[in-house]
């Protein structure tokens, strides 16, 4: 069941981080790290009202950041629309549920929620070296637009999108 995360939620998210960020550091990589992300960027996703969360009974499935603000640097990039968009920022599986389809179900849901919302684009990004999220991305239809280089960071982030109405 997909749901708006509340403040009790933070610590089972930040497991999930916990266990992510070393498997993402094992294929080289570095993303996401033990600066980032913080429970304070998960507390603000909540105040915002921009953070869901996929459980089953009380275990987290996953959870899934979404909003209609953009980085910045995705003003240098040309987007196929320049309508306003939905944005995937956080997205993680809990590894003790993986190769269920749970990243498809949440990407599913953000595309559901942009149509509801009557927004026909998605945006996202990704560390360049985070092969898993690029497979997951063009398996589900997403192009790549570009890439950028956000501050404090070695490797490029690809950026895609996916138009859902055309």
């Amino acid at each position: 069941m997909f749901m708006k995360a509340d403040f009790s939620d933070i610590n089972q998210i930040m497991e999930i981080v916990r266990l992510t960020v070393p498997e993402m550091n094992a294929y080289g990589n570095y993303q996401w790290t033990d600066s980032y992300p913080q429970a304070s960027d998960f507390t603000r996703d909540i105040e915002n009202g921009d953070l869901y969360v996929y459980k089953n009974g009380d275990h987290m499935l996953g959870f899934i950041c979404i909003n209609s603000v953009e980085a910045p640097e995705y003003s240098k990039l040309k987007w196929a629309s320049d309508e306003k968009s939905i944005v995937v920022h956080r997205l993680a599986v809990n590894p003790e549920f993986r190769k269920q389809g749970i990243a498809t179900r949440l990407l599913d849901f953000a595309e559901t929620f942009a149509l509801e919302r009557r927004l026909n684009h998605i945006k996202t990004d990704t560390n360049s070296l985070n092969v898993k999220m690029d497979s997951l991305f063009k398996k589900r239809g997403y192009n790549v637009t570009g890439e950028v280089h956000f501050p404090g960071t070695e490797a490029p982030f690809v950026c895609y999108e996916k138009l859902l109405c055309n």
